[in-house]
């Protein structure tokens, strides 16, 4: 029977580059991997990776293990898997964490059941049982309302992690750690698919997905003229704007501005809403930002439920004195 130790980081990249969630994720491995006593291992996947490999010891890995080859240019599932598959069995971590992405959403679910395991999805929180040294894993569950810790008996201990539920290190480019390749054996004819085209989602500005602040607007916005008002305090913020359902469903704002169940799932320091009631599904998009601030002119709104600060009253005339005020603390 394998020996299951060490926890492994799947790490993603963009343009070449260590995506935020995979600095994120090294950060969490590396202190579970600190608690365990055992070694953070990082897998990164891809065409040409470059020094990936190298950033990735800087944030805390301790062993990289890079698997480089033609076929893996673009996610694919058939060829991401494969290679996941036998990097699990050959190296058998005790934990692998993925980050809640597009790609992690697709491919941890069909390697957990490659490897016959569980996997907890969209977890907040992670951290080891001080008794069994089991992985507990922390995710929202009944929409948002609510939120459940999961742990599982069976190796490896699989989970997905939402972005900015965790803080990456401050990266050490002096930090030493070990650099191996995998060898990849694909055959081009079980690759079921193929990428035609890749189109580029445009964004001005901050990402929603990576923005500290956002000021998001409800239905009580009223049509698309609000959202100038929000973009204003937003850009005062450094950060993004984004709209429950209503609005999108009204096409005031574009659909990828829309948070929630059915939207974007986001974790920012500061999260504004305006307008909005707060209705678990949008909740459920919103629940993991660490500070909520609620304006919205009914003292029963569900919003104020979930938030650290509300102000009750019209946000036609709440939100340019706030706006205000932030420039003048800002500015001293």
């Amino acid at each position: 029977m394998a020996e299951y130790k060490g926890i492994m980081v799947y790490g993603e990249l963009i343009d070449g580059k260590l995506s935020s969630i995979t600095t994120e994720l090294l950060g969490c491995g590396r202190r579970l991997a600190d608690e365990l006593k055992e070694d953070l291992l990082c897998i990164l996947v891809g065409d040409k990776l470059g020094d990936a490999p190298k950033k990735a010891v800087a944030y805390g890995a301790d062993k990289v293990y890079a698997a480089e080859d033609p076929l893996l240019k673009d996610y694919q599932t058939d060829s991401y898997v494969a290679v996941m598959e036998k990097a699990v069995k050959d190296l058998s971590p005790r934990i692998l964490i993925f980050g809640q992405t597009s790609v992690g959403r697709d491919l941890a679910p069909r390697l957990s059941f490659r490897l016959g395991v569980s996997v907890s999805m969209d977890c907040l929180e992670l951290s080891i049982d001080p008794g069994t040294k089991f992985l507990q894993q922390t995710r929202p569950v009944y929409g948002g309302n609510a939120r459940a810790t999961f742990t599982s008996e069976v190796f490896p201990q699989m989970a997905t992690v939402r972005q900015k539920a965790m803080s990456p290190l401050a990266p050490d480019e002096a930090r030493k750690g070990e650099i191996a390749s995998i060898k990849v054996e694909l055959d081009p004819a079980k690759i079921r698919t193929k990428v035609l085209e890749t189109v580029k989602e445009e964004v001005a500005g901050v990402k929603l997905e990576d923005a500290q602040a956002i000021v998001t607007g409800g239905r009580g916005i009223g049509g698309p003229d609000g959202f100038k008002q929000l973009e204003e305090l937003a850009k005062v913020l450094k950060g993004a704007v984004g709209a429950s359902r209503p609005p999108c469903d009204n096409k005031w704002v574009p659909d990828a501005m829309q948070i929630g169940l059915t939207g974007k799932i986001v974790t920012p320091e500061l999260y504004i809403a305006v307008g909005i009631s707060g209705a678990s599904q949008h909740l459920a998009g919103c629940s993991g930002a660490k500070n909520i601030i609620a304006i919205n002119k009914d003292p029963e709104a569900n919003i104020f439920k979930e938030a650290r600060f509300g102000v009750v009253g019209d946000w036609k005339q709440v939100l340019p004195a706030f706006t205000e005020k932030v420039k003048e603390l800002l500015a001293g």
